[in-house]
């Protein structure tokens, strides 16, 4: 069975949202676990839509430093969604 927790959210900047007006792709923040079968299984099933490809990407954890403090920004898994022609995400 699939967890629809392994789609965290969707991505919202501006090169997101050239890429979905331009190539029909969104961007998502997906789990660490969660890999490109399960992720388009869930897509589909959430958004009934028919994906065409999926790729994955890992955004490495950024050290950062401010007036003496430093931390860590986490990393964190997208994915990003293409979808076949026809078809598009109307929620998000």
């Amino acid at each position: 069975m699939l967890n629809p927790l392994l789609v965290e959210r969707p991505i919202f900047t501006e090169k997101t949202e050239r890429l979905k007006n331009k190539e029909s792709a969104y961007v998502f923040k997906v789990s660490q676990k969660a890999n490109k079968i399960e992720i388009r299984k869930i897509i589909e099933s959430l958004y009934k839509v028919k994906v065409k490809s999926v790729k994955v990407i890992n955004v490495r954890p950024k050290f950062i430093s401010r007036e003496g403090i430093t931390g860590v920004k986490s990393g964190y898994k997208k994915a990003i969604v293409k979808l076949q022609s026809g078809h598009k995400i109307e929620n998000i």
